[in-house]
Protein backbone atom coordinates (compact mmCIF):
# COMPACT_ATOMS: atom_id res chain seq x y z
CA UNK A 1 0.00 0.00 0.00
CA UNK A 2 0.85 3.66 -0.82
CA UNK A 3 2.40 5.19 2.40
CA UNK A 4 4.06 2.72 4.60
CA UNK A 5 6.56 -0.01 4.92
CA UNK A 6 7.12 -2.77 6.80
CA UNK A 7 10.64 -4.42 7.15
CA UNK A 8 11.44 -7.38 9.10
CA UNK A 9 15.41 -8.51 10.10
CA UNK A 10 16.55 -11.56 11.89
CA UNK A 11 17.81 -11.62 15.29
CA UNK A 12 21.24 -11.34 16.44
CA UNK A 13 22.85 -14.69 17.30
CA UNK A 14 22.35 -13.98 21.19
CA UNK A 15 18.67 -13.47 20.62
CA UNK A 16 18.07 -16.09 18.23
CA UNK A 17 17.01 -18.95 21.24
CA UNK A 18 13.97 -16.04 22.07
CA UNK A 19 13.13 -14.05 19.10
CA UNK A 20 11.69 -15.10 16.13
CA UNK A 21 12.10 -11.21 14.23
CA UNK A 22 12.66 -7.81 14.59
CA UNK A 23 10.32 -5.53 12.47
CA UNK A 24 9.60 -1.76 11.78
CA UNK A 25 6.56 -0.39 10.22
CA UNK A 26 6.66 3.48 8.97
CA UNK A 27 3.73 4.96 8.17
CA UNK A 28 4.93 8.55 5.92
CA UNK A 29 3.55 11.82 6.94
CA UNK A 30 0.60 13.00 4.96
CA UNK A 31 -0.49 9.37 3.75
CA UNK A 32 -3.95 7.66 5.12
CA UNK A 33 -3.56 6.64 8.39
CA UNK A 34 -2.95 2.24 7.81
CA UNK A 35 -5.29 -0.24 9.21
CA UNK A 36 -3.50 -2.57 11.07
CA UNK A 37 -4.74 -6.48 11.44
CA UNK A 38 -2.92 -8.08 14.25
CA UNK A 39 -3.66 -11.70 14.53
CA UNK A 40 -3.29 -14.25 17.25
CA UNK A 41 -0.20 -15.90 16.79
CA UNK A 42 1.22 -17.37 19.77
CA UNK A 43 3.81 -15.05 20.63
CA UNK A 44 4.24 -12.03 22.66
CA UNK A 45 5.09 -8.60 21.37
CA UNK A 46 7.72 -6.11 22.48
CA UNK A 47 6.44 -2.78 20.58
CA UNK A 48 7.40 0.69 20.74
CA UNK A 49 6.23 3.71 18.89
CA UNK A 50 8.88 6.33 18.49
CA UNK A 51 8.21 9.22 20.64
CA UNK A 52 6.54 6.60 22.97
CA UNK A 53 7.02 4.39 26.00
CA UNK A 54 7.71 0.17 25.33
CA UNK A 55 4.93 -2.38 25.66
CA UNK A 56 4.35 -5.63 26.16
CA UNK A 57 1.63 -7.20 23.99
CA UNK A 58 0.67 -10.13 25.13
CA UNK A 59 -0.71 -13.47 23.50
CA UNK A 60 -3.82 -12.58 21.55
CA UNK A 61 -6.83 -14.89 21.21
CA UNK A 62 -9.06 -12.67 18.56
CA UNK A 63 -7.77 -11.02 15.89
CA UNK A 64 -7.33 -7.12 17.05
CA UNK A 65 -7.10 -3.91 14.14
CA UNK A 66 -4.94 -1.08 15.59
CA UNK A 67 -5.26 2.06 13.35
CA UNK A 68 -1.09 3.77 12.73
CA UNK A 69 -1.47 7.51 11.57
CA UNK A 70 0.45 9.48 9.15
CA UNK A 71 3.92 9.56 10.78
CA UNK A 72 4.11 6.41 12.97
CA UNK A 73 7.41 4.39 12.90
CA UNK A 74 6.90 1.35 15.23
CA UNK A 75 9.67 -0.74 16.14
CA UNK A 76 9.30 -4.69 17.34
CA UNK A 77 10.71 -7.85 18.58
CA UNK A 78 8.58 -10.54 18.08
CA UNK A 79 9.65 -13.53 21.02
CA UNK A 80 9.37 -17.48 19.97
CA UNK A 81 6.05 -18.65 21.67
CA UNK A 82 8.03 -21.12 24.26
CA UNK A 83 10.54 -17.96 25.78
CA UNK A 84 7.81 -15.31 26.77
CA UNK A 85 7.30 -16.41 30.11
CA UNK A 86 11.27 -17.13 30.87
CA UNK A 87 12.38 -14.05 28.97
CA UNK A 88 9.41 -11.89 30.69
CA UNK A 89 9.67 -13.49 34.47
CA UNK A 90 6.14 -13.68 34.69
CA UNK A 91 3.95 -16.47 34.01
CA UNK A 92 2.74 -15.55 30.27
CA UNK A 93 -1.19 -16.83 30.85
CA UNK A 94 -1.37 -13.21 33.12
CA UNK A 95 -0.26 -11.42 29.58
CA UNK A 96 -3.21 -12.79 27.64
CA UNK A 97 -5.09 -10.40 25.47
CA UNK A 98 -3.29 -7.82 27.41
CA UNK A 99 -0.94 -4.74 26.69
CA UNK A 100 1.06 -3.40 29.55
CA UNK A 101 4.01 -0.98 30.15
CA UNK A 102 7.20 -2.48 29.53
CA UNK A 103 8.20 -0.82 32.33
CA UNK A 104 5.54 -3.23 34.63
CA UNK A 105 8.34 -5.64 34.00
CA UNK A 106 11.81 -4.31 32.86
CA UNK A 107 11.71 -0.71 34.70
CA UNK A 108 14.94 1.06 33.83
CA UNK A 109 15.10 -1.11 30.58
CA UNK A 110 12.09 0.11 29.16
CA UNK A 111 13.10 3.74 30.01
CA UNK A 112 16.07 3.85 28.66
CA UNK A 113 14.52 1.99 25.35
CA UNK A 114 12.38 4.79 25.11
CA UNK A 115 14.92 7.56 25.59
CA UNK A 116 16.93 6.35 22.68
CA UNK A 117 14.20 5.57 20.35
CA UNK A 118 13.06 9.42 20.99
CA UNK A 119 15.10 10.89 18.08
CA UNK A 120 14.34 8.19 15.56
CA UNK A 121 16.75 7.21 13.10
CA UNK A 122 17.13 4.35 9.98
CA UNK A 123 15.39 1.11 10.03
CA UNK A 124 18.38 -0.75 10.88
CA UNK A 125 19.69 1.50 13.97
CA UNK A 126 15.85 1.41 15.61
CA UNK A 127 16.25 -2.88 15.17
CA UNK A 128 19.96 -2.07 16.57
CA UNK A 129 18.81 -0.23 19.92
CA UNK A 130 15.93 -2.20 20.48
CA UNK A 131 17.98 -5.62 20.43
CA UNK A 132 20.10 -4.33 22.96
CA UNK A 133 17.83 -3.38 25.54
CA UNK A 134 16.85 -7.10 25.09
CA UNK A 135 19.51 -8.36 25.58
CA UNK A 136 19.77 -6.41 28.85
CA UNK A 137 16.33 -7.64 29.69
CA UNK A 138 17.00 -10.98 29.24
CA UNK A 139 20.43 -11.16 30.98
CA UNK A 140 18.70 -12.99 33.89
CA UNK A 141 16.03 -14.95 32.29
CA UNK A 142 15.04 -17.85 33.25
CA UNK A 143 16.30 -21.04 30.88
CA UNK A 144 13.13 -21.91 28.33
CA UNK A 145 11.21 -25.15 29.63
CA UNK A 146 12.54 -27.63 27.00
CA UNK A 147 8.86 -29.41 27.00
CA UNK A 148 7.73 -26.69 25.99
CA UNK A 149 10.09 -25.41 23.35
CA UNK A 150 10.32 -29.04 21.68
CA UNK A 151 6.14 -28.92 21.60
CA UNK A 152 6.10 -25.70 19.79
CA UNK A 153 8.70 -26.86 17.42
CA UNK A 154 7.07 -30.07 16.74
CA UNK A 155 3.38 -28.04 15.87
CA UNK A 156 5.44 -25.21 13.89
CA UNK A 157 6.54 -27.99 11.66
CA UNK A 158 3.55 -30.29 11.64
CA UNK A 159 3.35 -33.96 10.45
CA UNK A 160 3.22 -35.91 13.39
CA UNK A 161 3.06 -32.98 15.74
CA UNK A 162 -0.16 -34.02 17.06
CA UNK A 163 -0.95 -33.41 20.78
CA UNK A 164 -1.38 -36.84 21.32
CA UNK A 165 1.69 -38.09 19.74
CA UNK A 166 3.62 -35.32 21.26
CA UNK A 167 2.30 -36.46 24.94
CA UNK A 168 3.21 -39.82 24.05
CA UNK A 169 6.60 -38.85 23.20
CA UNK A 170 7.57 -36.65 25.68
CA UNK A 171 5.79 -38.64 28.70
CA UNK A 172 3.80 -35.72 29.95
CA UNK A 173 0.39 -36.06 30.51
CA UNK A 174 -2.02 -33.75 29.07
CA UNK A 175 -2.72 -31.75 32.44
CA UNK A 176 1.34 -31.24 32.73
CA UNK A 177 1.72 -30.14 29.32
CA UNK A 178 -1.20 -27.66 29.38
CA UNK A 179 0.13 -26.65 33.01
CA UNK A 180 3.41 -25.99 30.87
CA UNK A 181 2.64 -24.42 28.24
CA UNK A 182 0.45 -22.24 29.93
CA UNK A 183 3.02 -20.77 31.68
CA UNK A 184 5.42 -20.50 29.10
CA UNK A 185 3.31 -19.43 26.18
CA UNK A 186 -0.07 -18.48 27.83
CA UNK A 187 -2.56 -20.31 26.09
CA UNK A 188 -3.94 -24.09 26.01
CA UNK A 189 -1.86 -26.59 24.40
CA UNK A 190 -5.44 -27.12 21.15
CA UNK A 191 -5.38 -23.15 20.21
CA UNK A 192 -1.67 -22.97 20.02
CA UNK A 193 -2.05 -25.66 18.00
CA UNK A 194 -4.94 -23.77 16.15
CA UNK A 195 -2.70 -20.45 15.98
CA UNK A 196 0.69 -22.38 14.69
CA UNK A 197 -1.07 -24.42 12.08
CA UNK A 198 -2.91 -21.15 10.99
CA UNK A 199 1.07 -19.75 10.27
CA UNK A 200 2.19 -22.40 8.16
CA UNK A 201 -1.11 -21.73 5.94
CA UNK A 202 0.55 -18.05 5.88
CA UNK A 203 3.81 -19.68 5.29
CA UNK A 204 2.99 -21.03 2.49
CA UNK A 205 1.27 -18.50 1.27
CA UNK A 206 4.39 -15.90 1.66
CA UNK A 207 6.03 -18.78 -0.31
CA UNK A 208 3.96 -18.55 -3.00
CA UNK A 209 4.20 -14.75 -3.46
CA UNK A 210 8.07 -15.21 -3.07
CA UNK A 211 8.00 -17.01 -6.43
CA UNK A 212 5.66 -14.34 -8.21
CA UNK A 213 2.89 -17.05 -7.71
CA UNK A 214 -0.80 -16.24 -7.13
CA UNK A 215 -1.49 -17.88 -3.45
CA UNK A 216 -4.15 -20.31 -4.13
CA UNK A 217 -4.20 -19.67 -7.74
CA UNK A 218 -4.79 -23.36 -8.28
CA UNK A 219 -7.68 -23.38 -5.52
CA UNK A 220 -6.97 -23.21 -1.82
CA UNK A 221 -7.48 -27.20 -0.64
CA UNK A 222 -3.65 -27.81 -1.61
CA UNK A 223 -2.23 -25.24 0.46
CA UNK A 224 -4.93 -26.05 3.02
CA UNK A 225 -3.62 -29.66 3.21
CA UNK A 226 0.24 -29.01 3.11
CA UNK A 227 -0.77 -26.85 6.61
CA UNK A 228 -2.81 -29.52 8.19
CA UNK A 229 -6.34 -28.88 7.50
CA UNK A 230 -8.57 -31.58 6.70
CA UNK A 231 -10.25 -29.42 3.97
CA UNK A 232 -10.54 -26.14 2.46
CA UNK A 233 -14.34 -26.09 4.84
CA UNK A 234 -11.86 -26.38 7.91
CA UNK A 235 -9.30 -24.00 6.76
CA UNK A 236 -12.18 -21.32 6.28
CA UNK A 237 -13.51 -22.13 10.10
CA UNK A 238 -10.29 -21.50 11.41
CA UNK A 239 -9.68 -18.40 8.96
CA UNK A 240 -12.72 -16.54 10.24
CA UNK A 241 -11.90 -17.31 13.84
CA UNK A 242 -8.45 -16.00 13.65
CA UNK A 243 -8.73 -13.23 11.58
CA UNK A 244 -12.13 -12.49 11.20
CA UNK A 245 -12.78 -12.80 6.95
CA UNK A 246 -12.61 -16.15 4.66
CA UNK A 247 -9.31 -17.13 3.58
CA UNK A 248 -10.01 -15.71 0.40
CA UNK A 249 -11.27 -12.68 1.68
CA UNK A 250 -8.25 -12.55 4.13
CA UNK A 251 -5.44 -13.51 1.34
CA UNK A 252 -7.31 -10.60 -0.62
CA UNK A 253 -6.39 -8.31 2.55
CA UNK A 254 -2.76 -9.23 2.39
CA UNK A 255 -2.47 -8.81 -1.00
CA UNK A 256 -3.30 -4.94 -0.82
CA UNK A 257 -1.62 -4.61 2.57
CA UNK A 258 1.93 -6.79 1.84
CA UNK A 259 1.75 -7.57 -1.84
CA UNK A 260 3.66 -4.17 -1.68
CA UNK A 261 7.02 -5.15 -0.98
CA UNK A 262 6.80 -6.39 2.26
CA UNK A 263 9.08 -9.37 3.29
CA UNK A 264 7.63 -11.37 6.20
CA UNK A 265 10.90 -14.23 6.14
CA UNK A 266 12.39 -14.12 9.32
CA UNK A 267 8.93 -14.59 11.05
CA UNK A 268 7.41 -17.29 9.20
CA UNK A 269 11.00 -19.30 8.35
CA UNK A 270 10.82 -21.63 10.83
CA UNK A 271 7.54 -22.96 9.56
CA UNK A 272 9.19 -23.78 6.14
CA UNK A 273 11.98 -25.24 7.85
CA UNK A 274 14.40 -22.60 8.21
CA UNK A 275 14.61 -21.74 4.97
CA UNK A 276 14.12 -18.06 4.08
CA UNK A 277 11.68 -17.03 1.57
CA UNK A 278 13.95 -15.14 -0.63
CA UNK A 279 17.44 -13.14 -0.54
CA UNK A 280 15.96 -9.67 1.25
CA UNK A 281 15.37 -11.84 4.67
CA UNK A 282 18.48 -12.95 4.38
CA UNK A 283 19.88 -9.67 6.64
CA UNK A 284 23.53 -10.66 8.28
CA UNK A 285 22.75 -10.90 12.28
CA UNK A 286 26.21 -9.93 12.71
CA UNK A 287 25.64 -6.46 10.88
CA UNK A 288 22.72 -5.44 14.04
CA UNK A 289 24.96 -6.50 17.07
Amino acid sequence: MPGQTYTEMRPVAALTGVVSAVWVQHVDPGAEPHRQRHLPNGSVDVVCRVGAAPQIVGPRTAPVVDVLPAGTTVVGARLRPEAAGAVLGVPARELVDRTVDAAELWSVVADRLGDDLTGGGHDRGIARLLQRALLDAIGDAQPVDPVVAETVRRLEQGGAGTLTAIRSDLYVSERHLRRRIGEAVGLAPKPLQRMLRFQRFLAATQLARARDEQPGGAGLAPLAAAAGYADESHLNRECRRLTGPTAGGFLAETDRTCGCGHDHGPSIARFLGGAPLSAAAGVDPATIA
